[in-house]
């Protein structure tokens, strides 16, 4: 079904239902807004460095990221 999700990596899986896949959609496409726009309410380049859990902070990369992850979450890629 599209918008369900299960995700594993060496345990126990996770599942969201679909209701849940798209409300974190939504959040993951706030989120790539909240990267890209200018001005006051851009999120942070400390903000993007905690994104990014230690690695080199990219704020288009995760933009991106974020908006595939939505698009795949909501059945559209």
């Amino acid at each position: 079904m599209p918008g369900s999700l299960t995700i594993s990596h060496h345990g126990a899986a996770a599942s969201l239902d679909h209701t849940d896949a798209v409300r974190l959609a939504t959040v993951l496409d706030e989120l790539a807004y909240l990267l890209t726009i200018p001005g006051p309410n851009r999120i942070n380049e400390a903000q993007v460095a905690a994104l990014c859990e230690g690695r080199t902070p990219d704020r288009a990369e995760l933009a991106d990221w974020s908006r595939a992850l939505a698009a795949e979450l909501r059945g559209r890629r």
